[in-house]
């Protein structure tokens, strides 16, 4: 049978593939220094090797908070498809990665603890978790691969061998290899001299702007099987003793791949035990007993499950750290120092990239002796600590994104660079199944702007409103961070012509988690919306969610009584915001047939130029010269600027000279216009960069309405009379608002909520 007819052969089939591609064939530590001047980056030392798996994924461009900047793919989670990813805090995820590039360096902050804080559902526990997908995913990568090594002592003649008290038969077998618990790094078997002298080497031919630093000796439990075998070697009067301790029979160098537990030590909130039980292991009594090492504690009878036992060589987390507070003044000197005690006697080399999580009680805690300067006994950690702030996101499309993400199995990063699909994706609907009884499923609509609406309530909750200048608002400071500018008139408004210091931005503000715990209630409840054809009440309108949102601030003890009262009095703005997107989308449905296509406004253009610069346009019939008639009837019946007064004849007036020339031509990229050849078309300018154009090409206004049908009547929208004009654009508008992400459904109760606004200032 072939795998093709055997589709489960076949998944085993690629799985055998995958894991043939992770793991390689134990090698001789000769065998490992070749690969590694062949592969520098497979000796890298914790800090670097982190750096190494975070840049190995390259970046992308992103705009958050107004600003373009480069955001390692890294933090996507792009190995999981996004499950894990990091959104937002690109600055500070940056700012970490600068840190780690100074500490693999030895530049300095080598005596540093990396500290993320912010408050809950803002990415701290999803940082963690990229970091092991992405160190994991890097580890089976041939550039990322991990090493560390195991012994057999057995081949030695010691019957006991490394096994834990268990006896052997003093031959060599597969079960007699004992890998080191805290994987070691294979160089650490080096003697420290010949060690440096070979780092020098391996650095010169590697290049690298950041060199590999290996400065750790052998754990005790490596360094015990290591002296065994050379007292071992001595007395049998071996003159090449390294050459006899490191042999293939008695030393293995093996690639592991990266996971917690191995290379990555977290420590849970949960987690208890004594310090030294938390941060390194504990001796086993019973081992104590069977085990002897020359009158002294043997290192086989310590189990090395502390975090930084687990994290040896890479990374050590210690999550939710206000719960570990009496740990984190213990690992003052891990850093620098990088040696830890097994007990008094013996100690243990660590190479580890630490890192702290916290809440902002951590904060509280660091600061209960603030008030007596000097002697704050605290003063000596919050020196070492390196604090890195996350915050709540205040882009409304990436809390669009987080939003869906918690309500549904989606978790592609939304790598997307086009403002339009970006808005489209932001403005999209989504359908969940929910369970209505036993056994029984159905569907809810979040309509479109359900999502955006929650998205920018959230975001309006997060702002700081005092650096916000006279004339504008809050909401037009989320327009500027989310797209980098506002739309007043013909114009753009750019965010670098605003002073936002960023101090109180995303400090505060309502969650993604009480956002979702809101929609999710929603979703289940009953609604009293009914219809004689459409199933109304399986819609949720935005309107719905921002209400749920405001009513249940009263419910939610997360917040204070003046969060409280300061959000309330900031919905409006949301639902502003969501009207004016409801209408757009009614507008555009009412007038789709009327759209003005791109040759009209690439032929007024053209005229517009060539009558500026005294010119001729050139047609398929030859050059003739910028017809008047053409740029009246466009300024007049498309773009509605003007009237028949405006003009002597088809002849401009001043106004309409000088609107012609600031709003048309300034904008307008000349060197494009200038340079053009005999291959130029209309699609090589960029029209949306003149903001009048957009206006046309993008929106549509109730006056076009009013001047193109004269029957129709807003207030007879929710159920029109037969043969009306008004039952004619209604049918017209939910057909065409189904084509734009709408049910029959969500788009009837949406018009009908845009047309209450419009017929109360109709007349």
């Amino acid at each position: 049978m072939t795998s093709s007819s055997n589709p489960t052969r076949e998944y085993v089939e690629i799985a055998d593939e995958h894991l043939r591609g992770t793991y390689e064939e134990p090698m001789s530590l000769r065998a490992y220094v070749d690969a590694a001047f062949e592969r520098p980056s497979i000796a890298a030392h914790a800090s670097k090797y982190l750096l190494d798996a975070i840049e190995s994924m390259g970046t992308r461009t992103v705009l958050e908070e107004g600003e373009t900047g480069e955001r390692y793919r890294f933090f996507d989670d792009p190995e999981n498809d996004g499950e894990h990813a990091v959104l937002g805090n690109t600055s500070v995820l940056n700012g970490f990665v600068d840190d780690l590039r100074t500490i693999a360096a030895e530049r300095g902050k080598s005596e540093k603890i990396l500290w993320f804080d912010g408050p809950t559902a803002t990415g701290k526990s999803e940082l963690k978790r990229c970091l092991v997908n992405g160190l994991r995913a890097y580890s089976k990568t041939a550039a990322g691969r991990r090493y560390t090594v195991e012994w057999n002592v057995a081949a030695a003649g010691d019957t006991r061998g490394l096994s834990y008290g268990g006896e052997t038969t003093g031959t060599e077998r597969e079960d007699d290899w004992y890998e080191s618990p805290v994987q070691s790094h294979p160089l650490s078997v080096f003697p420290a001299d010949v060690r440096a002298t070979l780092l020098a080497a391996l650095n010169r031919e590697s290049g690298d702007h950041v060199p590999i630093a290996v400065d750790e000796e052998l754990d005790p439990f490596c360094r015990e099987a290591y002296d065994y075998l050379e007292e071992t070697y001595r007395r049998n009067g071996t003159r090449e003793l390294f050459s006899a301790v490191t042999d293939p029979s008695h030393l293995r160098v093996k690639n592991y791949v990266v996971d917690v537990g191995r290379g990555i030590g977290v420590l849970h909130s949960e987690d208890d035990g004594s310090p030294k039980e938390r941060l390194v292991g504990s001796w086993m009594p019973g081992m104590l007993r069977e085990l002897d090492s020359r009158g002294r504690k043997n290192p086989q009878a310590f189990s090395y499950d502390g975090v930084l036992s687990q994290g040896n060589g890479l990374l050590t987390i210690v999550e939710d750290a206000a719960q570990h507070a009496d740990l984190l003044q213990k690992l003052l000197n891990v850093p620098d120092e990088g040696r830890v005690k097994l007990d008094k006697g013996i100690g243990m080399d660590v190479d580890t990239q630490l890192l702290i999580i916290s809440n902002p009680d951590l904060d509280a805690k660091l600061d209960k002796y603030a008030d007596r300067n000097g002697s704050d006994p605290l003063k000596a950690l919050k020196r070492r600590l390196d604090k890195h702030e996350f915050r709540y996101l205040t882009n409304v499309s990436l809390e669009a994104e987080l939003i869906r993400r918690e309500l549904t199995d989606e978790t592609t990063v939304w790598d997307v660079d086009d403002e339009a699909e970006l808005r489209e994706r932001v403005r999209a609907p989504l359908s969940i199944d929910v369970r209505s009884g036993p056994g029984a499923v159905r569907a809810r609509e979040l309509a479109p702007h359900a999502v955006a609406a929650a998205a920018m309530y959230s975001v309006l909750t997060r702002l700081d409103s005092e650096d916000v200048p006279a004339g504008y608002d809050l909401l037009d400071k989320a327009l500027l961070f989310d797209f980098g500018y506002v739309q007043e008139g013909d114009g753009r408004t750019t965010i670098e012509e605003f002073d936002f210091d960023g101090v109180g931005e995303g400090v505060h503000g309502i969650p993604v988690t009480f956002t979702r715990d809101v929609v999710a209630d929603l979703l289940h409840e009953d609604t009293d919306r009914r219809h004689a054809d459409l199933a109304v009440e399986r819609v949720v309108l935005p309107e719905d969610v921002l209400d749920a949102m405001v009513a249940g601030l009263h419910d939610a003890p997360v917040f204070s009584r003046s969060e409280r009262a300061e959000y309330e009095g900031r919905v409006a703005m949301a639902k502003e915001y969501v009207l004016d997107r409801q209408e757009t989308d009614v507008l555009s449905a009412l007038l789709a047939d009327r759209s003005v296509d791109r040759q009209t406004v690439a032929e007024y253009v053209e005229h517009v130029y060539a009558w500026d610069g005294d010119e001729r346009v050139e047609t398929d019939r030859g050059p003739i010269d910028p017809d008047p008639l053409v740029m009246k009837l466009f300024e007049t019946e498309q773009l509605g600027r003007f009237g028949d007064g405006d003009y002597l004849g088809n002849q401009p007036t001043e106004s309409v000279k000088r609107f012609r020339r600031e709003k048309v031509i300034t904008a307008l990229n000349r060197y494009a216009w200038q340079n053009r050849d005999e291959g130029f078309a209309i699609d090589d300018v960029d029209l949306a960069e003149i903001p009048v154009i957009r206006s046309v090409l993008d929106t549509h206004s109730w006056d076009d309405v009013r001047r193109l049908y004269e029957d129709f009547d807003p207030a007879h929208w929710e159920d029109p009379p037969e043969g009306t004009e008004t039952a004619a654009l209604k049918s017209k508008a939910i057909e065409e608002m189904r084509t734009r992400g709408y049910t029959e459904a969500s788009a009837e109760l949406t018009s009908r909520a845009v047309m209450r606004e419009v017929r109360r200032r109709w007349d």
